[in-house]
């Protein structure tokens, strides 16, 4: 099972709108995913979910993490990495079974001119350290504003090409 992760708590994200763009593009090619916004995580997860506790509320986003397989984690910039509620998601989740031996592809987006480069490669490392396997392929969405129309569809030529590449990878990864 695949998973998109639209790492941000920020309500109607350009990081959700290129998330449900991926899911969008999968359906096409036949495959079914799931979709978490990070805006659904409980809002008291730092005292409820942490250092081995279990709320009923993040039980069920256990519950998903556990059952997939194959990860994308869409990610927008902040302050030069990724957000810090993703980061906050994974140590909520069980160590090491949630991401062990599992498979994720990265996508930055970002509203200035280098798509959360960084960003992408702080959580690369974070990636590396449970052991979930990073496709190298990874994409990186600059000036999102200006990529995507107002349905959410992105419109760039070479960003749809780029991101049509790295999905067809993912699927055989």
């Amino acid at each position: 099972m695949i998973t998109i992760i639209a790492a941000t708590n920020r309500p109607n994200s350009n990081t959700l709108k290129v998330a449900k763009y991926y899911q969008q593009q999968l359906k096409i090619k036949g495959i079914e995913s799931n979709l978490f916004s990070l805006e659904h995580l409980p809002a008291d997860v730092l005292n409820t979910d942490m250092f081995g506790k279990r709320s009923m509320a993040f039980q069920k986003i256990q519950d998903l993490i556990s059952e997939t397989d194959k990860f994308i984690f869409v990610m927008p910039e902040y302050n030069g990495s990724y957000p810090g509620v993703l980061k906050v998601l994974i140590d909520a989740c069980d160590f090491p079974n949630s991401f062990y031996d599992k498979k994720a592809a990265l996508v930055g987006v970002s509203s200035g001119k280098y798509g959360n480069i960084r960003g992408v490669d702080h959580f690369t490392g974070v990636c590396h350290y449970i052991h979930l396997n990073v496709l190298p392929l990874r994409i990186h969405i600059p000036n999102i504003k200006t990529e995507l129309d107002i349905e959410g569809n992105l419109i760039q030529e070479d960003t749809i090409k780029f991101t049509n590449e790295q999905i067809d990878k993912f699927i055989r990864f």
